[in-house]
């Protein structure tokens, strides 16, 4: 793939600033450069942090997002600086896991997409939420997500 098809990125290879929200958060993307072929893209976020809307306390999870592309990949800084643009943000884990997947949907257009919150206990217990888009294509090797039932998380 030639350097023409990663024009129109600001965040790649310069200084970004954090986002103020993940409202404000710029999701960027690159031409799939195997359009014709099924694979999955992993990324892991094992720190992803936001803020409890009700405590203001701040709550961990562990996030593994799968998707199979479809035109685009997301670039992966910015999905770095989305994904940390929830330190501050207010939120439960619920409108956290559901909200990245459905903000990726929007903006890449995946085949298919599955997101996993693992998230670490507030008050004894940890709540783990799972949403997925689509059906995985027959074709396509997934491996397990890899993050074992809570006992202590690590």
């Amino acid at each position: 793939m030639s350097g023409e098809n990663y024009t129109g990125l600001d965040q790649l290879g310069r200084h970004a600033a954090p986002p103020e929200s993940p409202e404000a958060a710029v999701l960027e993307k690159v031409p799939n450069p195997h359009p014709g072929d099924a694979y999955v893209v992993r990324f892991t976020c094992p720190e992803f942090t936001s803020v409890c809307p009700v405590t203001g306390q701040p709550d961990f999870a562990h996030l593994v997002i799968d998707y199979v592309p479809g035109p685009s990949l997301v670039e992966s800084k910015s999905l770095k600086l989305y994904l940390g643009s929830f330190r501050n943000h207010a939120a439960f884990h619920e409108d956290c896991t559901v909200g990245i997947a459905k903000r990726l949907q929007a903006e890449i257009e995946p085949q298919w997409l599955r997101i996993g919150g693992y998230w670490y206990p507030r008050g004894g217990i940890p709540i783990d939420v799972f949403y997925q888009l689509g059906e995985l294509p027959g074709d396509v090797w997934l491996p397990d997500q890899g993050v074992s039932p809570y006992r202590g998380r690590g």
